[in-house]
């Protein structure tokens, strides 16, 4: 039997998310040791172009819990994305796991007969199917991919044991 929608999306959602707040404690616990103002790292991005971790963590966390509510139609927490500090984003990170963990597998059983109208693509709706695993689940592991990889930029001692989680 194939795995459901919400098996290859929600446990993965809730797993990345986990694994997100584990490196974000090891920052926490680097910038202790060194000394270094929390919002160096916070602030911190791989090139001048790209978000910094900040943000980084607030587009995984939105991607997760709005692509699931667009999916099933149960509203997610609404975020003002105003975090300044690594507390700040745990509560985030907590609070979208908590509503993740509160999705009934069955409401994603219709996914590849819905229609996703994104704010920004108004005039190009996605089948639901495409839409979670081509750009959803992408985008989540490439958020959390790029907070991982500015904290290691930035020295914290990681390595993909902390990115993939415990086996």
């Amino acid at each position: 039997m194939s795995p459901s929608y919400y098996q290859i999306s929600v446990p993965s959602f809730i797993r990345m998310l986990g694994n997100l707040s584990t490196i974000l404690d090891k920052a926490v616990a680097y910038a202790a040791e060194r000394k270094i103002d929390e919002s160096v790292l916070l602030q911190s991005r791989l090139f001048p172009d790209m978000y910094p971790l900040v943000k980084q963590v607030q587009i995984a966390t939105d991607q997760s819990k709005g692509s699931i509510g667009r999916l099933t139609g149960i509203a997610p927490p609404k975020f003002p994305d105003d975090e300044t500090t690594f507390a700040q984003l745990q509560a985030r990170i907590a609070t979208t796991i908590g509503y993740l963990k509160g999705i009934p597998a069955e409401a994603l059983d219709d996914t590849a007969a819905k229609q996703i109208t994104l704010p920004w693509m108004p005039d190009r709706p996605l089948d639901g199917a495409p839409y979670l695993l081509h750009m959803a689940i992408p985008n989540v592991y490439f958020h959390v991919t790029t907070a991982y990889a500015i904290l290691r930029h930035n020295g914290v001692p990681l390595g993909k044991p902390d990115f993939i989680g415990e086996i």
